[in-house]
């Protein structure tokens, strides 16, 4: 191994949607608060016990605008607002909203360790059917006294501040140690703590800038998706086969106002200029380079897909998970800016950062930084010779992983922070310091492909039917725009009141620009908060036609989001599959013809590349419909999931199937079948395990789940459609969702089927 230590580059995103209403100045959602006194401080702070490791962050500039209107008393969002209320004058429409809301957490790690608030999420319910939770929670809160309202206003406030804070404030172990029986001093009290780790988090940054231990980067303002904005066309490149929005969005103009809008703010809260940024989700292309460089950016980083397929090679690792010619692949690269200028750019290494991202989670803490600096080791051995000109990059979230770590992250980082601190074979250093101390000039990219960092391309934001529908409607408001400026000029010039307002318009389409609103329309994923992102973005567009006086057109006052939509497969089944119904694999033909759906980036707000099911199958014979879920038995068994089959027909009939563990009972398995067209007299049946056997309702589960069920009895005939979809629960908590929203699609086909598609 080299003498010389291998740089290790860590870059931190923290980044957290626009959640302000347009008009009210009130964020919807309070996550920019809540992850501020979880994340945003002890992210930075945690360093100083580790002067060895240097650092990166990436702070989005309507983060920081966010925050700072949370210090400065400009900002509030409505849970706030019911926390502070007190618990006695809470109407009954607050009581709902607190009893859906305050309980927005990781319940494993952040709800169940508190016997108290685990008692009111039982008492609530682990499960809220969208559709009627309302109705559902008017009833519960009858059952809520003024304590436990209370109580929840503490404990959602107490459990959202990191375990770090909670030793250095008295007041915080105390609450935890008495659980219930808060009082309104009490409350006050906590939001007075909350609102102190607010008002340190920016200074806290500049501090450790200044010193030397981190270096700050940013994003264009608002979010943006450069690439898509210079010109939507460009997801053609990456996308070819996907359909593009019928009104081409193409404004470089908006790529320079997001990129110089975000410098200026930087250099207000940070005292000088940004060298470095991130673009919104890794997303580049060649066209928006000397934009980029223009306003004084010197590197940026991205996703090593983004290089492999810029370079026409791929990136290649062995069985071991150990990039092959890692010299070529863990370096900076310089791309042409333009006018004899040029861009260094970071590539990510895909693998290590999902590993810290979604994978140590699970994992003792210790464990998981002995595989990381293993990893680090095996790459720095495969490289031979000198190190210095070499450097792997870790980029990810650097807020929503910790939830699902214990201690909110904490000892994962201290444990692997400790060992980069003392090890002479590694140095953890910031992108800008790595750049300077090179020997070598950085290779050369002669032109940089277009795509983001997940699957490099755009299909997140683009190409799927809601979100084309969005930069429709982007696109036609800011024509109106345009013509509205143009028409009035003259008189913009003259007239204060309306130069406001069309800078104010100008403002909300920028920040409708953002990639938020489109990383939760399509089918990739999905929240809680679906419908609120829909209104948010449509709010913005309705607010830039009031600020110029025109008719706001009526689509805007519809949801884009289809909530029923179904998603057809690219080819409907050409041929009959007959699998036998054990729970095994078996030979290779007893799924071929069926259709697969890869529950491929399926996620919320992080882009996981971890999920419990990866695929499922489902095909049918002239009888039956079948589905192979490839989950493993033992997760139903042992880990306490269960499946929920879903089923719609062409006439409306409904169909619910569950497989899952009867309590007490860690050996089988039992599927409850109910028939919900009839909502008075709903017809459940219980079915054992019936592997191979006969009847209209089969299952078995082993290395997978394999499920057979009667068309006859699903009340469907050939040519009939039927739709459905999958959800895996746990302690009535939905956990994953296939798809993320809507349907799956078969049309049963008629008996006749194979002999139509049989060709010679």
């Amino acid at each position: 191994m080299s003498n010389e230590p291998l740089n290790v580059i860590f870059l931190w995103h923290m980044h957290q949607p626009d959640y302000r209403d347009a008009g009210a100045g009130c964020s919807l959602l309070p996550w920019v608060r809540l992850h501020g006194v979880k994340d945003y401080l002890d992210m930075v702070t945690i360093l100083d016990d580790f002067p060895n490791v240097k650092q990166n962050f990436n702070l989005v500039p309507s983060l920081l605008e966010q925050l700072q209107g949370y210090v400065d008393g400009t900002l509030t969002d409505k849970a706030l607002e019911l926390t502070i209320k007190k618990a006695d004058a809470l109407s009954i429409a607050e009581r709902i909203f607190i009893l859906n809301s305050f309980f927005h957490a990781h319940w494993d790690n952040m709800v169940k360790p508190y016997p108290r608030y685990w008692e009111l999420l039982k008492r609530r319910g682990f499960h809220l059917a969208p559709e009627n939770y309302e109705v559902t929670l008017n009833e519960v809160q009858r059952y809520f006294s003024t304590q436990d309202f209370l109580d929840l206003q503490v404990w959602y406030n107490l459990i959202w501040i990191d375990p770090v804070f909670r030793k250095q404030y008295k007041l915080l172990p105390e609450l935890i140690r008495r659980g219930k029986n808060f009082t309104e001093t009490d409350k006050v009290a906590l939001l007075n703590i909350q609102q102190r780790i607010l008002a340190k988090i920016i200074p806290a940054y500049r501090q450790r800038q200044e010193s030397g231990r981190i270096e700050i980067s940013t994003t264009p303002y608002y979010h943006p998706i450069l690439p898509l904005l210079y010109d939507t066309n460009l997801a053609a490149i990456s996308q070819p086969h996907d359909s593009l929005p019928s009104l081409r969005f193409a404004h470089p103009e908006d790529v320079s106002a997001q990129i110089d809008k975000a410098v200026k703010q930087y250099e207000s809260y940070f005292g000088k200029p940004p060298v470095g940024m991130w673009p919104s989700e890794g997303s580049v292309c060649q066209e928006i380079m000397p934009l980029i460089r223009k306003a004084g950016i010197e590197w940026i980083a991205t996703d090593e897909g983004i290089l492999a397929n810029s370079i026409g090679r791929e990136v290649e690792r062995n069985p071991e998970e150990i990039v092959k010619d890692p010299a070529a692949w863990y370096q900076a690269y310089q791309v042409d800016a333009g006018k004899g200028c040029r861009i260094d750019v970071i590539f990510r290494d895909h693998l290590l950062s999902d590993l810290i991202g979604f994978v140590y989670s699970h994992w003792n803490e210790q464990q998981a930084a002995d595989d990381f600096m293993r990893r680090l080791r095996d790459i720095k051995a495969a490289m031979g010779g000198s190190c210095r000109d070499r450097a792997v990059a870790v980029i990810l979230d650097g807020e929503n992983a910790w939830e699902h770590y214990p201690e909110d992250g904490t000892l994962f980082l201290k444990e692997l922070y400790g060992r980069l601190n003392d090890s002479p074979d590694f140095a953890a250093v910031t992108i800008n310091e790595y750049l300077k101390q090179r020997r070598e000039p950085a290779p050369a990219i002669k032109k940089i492909y277009p795509g983001s960092w997940i699957n490099r391309n755009f299909r997140i934001w683009i190409g799927h039917q809601e979100d084309n529908l969005a930069w429709d409607y982007l696109g036609q408001a800011r024509r109106e725009l345009v013509l509205f400026a143009q028409r009035f000029k003259e008189k913009i010039k003259t007239d204060p009141k309306l130069e406001a307002a069309v800078a104010r318009a100008w403002e909300h389409i920028y920040i409708a620009e953002g990639s938020d609103w489109c990383w939760w329309y399509g089918d990739d994923h999905s929240s809680e908060n679906d419908l609120d992102f829909d209104m948010l973005f449509r709010q913005h567009l309705i607010t830039v036609y009031k600020c110029i006086d025109v008719s706001i057109p009526e689509y805007l006052h519809r949801p884009i989001i289809q909530a029923d939509r179904v998603l057809f497969p690219i080819n409907e089944i050409t041929a009959f599959i007959n699998p036998v119904i054990d729970g095994e694999m078996g030979n290779y033909y007893e799924w071929q013809g069926a259709i697969a759906y890869a529950v491929a980036q399926f996620g919320g707000a992080m882009h996981r590349a971890e999920y419990l099911v990866e695929e499922i199958f489902y095909g049918a014979d002239p009888e039956n419909f079948f589905i192979r879920i490839d989950v493993e038995r033992k997760i139903l068994l042992e880990d306490k999931y269960a499946i929920a089959l879903n089923l719609v027909n062409g006439r409306r009939d409904r169909f619910n199937y569950q497989i899952f563990a009867p309590d007490g009972d860690s050996d089988n398995l039992v599927l409850r079948y109910e028939d919900l067209r009839n909502p008075r007299q709903r017809k459940t049946s219980l079915i054992k395990e019936s592997a191979a056997g006969e009847g209209s309702v089969r299952f078995a589960a082993a290395s997978i789940v394999e499920l057979a069920l009667s068309f006859k009895e699903l009340n469907l005939s050939s040519g009939d459609d039927l739709n459905f979809s999958l959800c895996l629960n746990r302690q009535g908590h939905e956990v994953q969702r296939i798809p993320a929203s809507g349907y799956l699609h078969l049309l049963v086909p008629d008996p006749d089927l194979e002999n139509r598609m049989w060709y010679v």
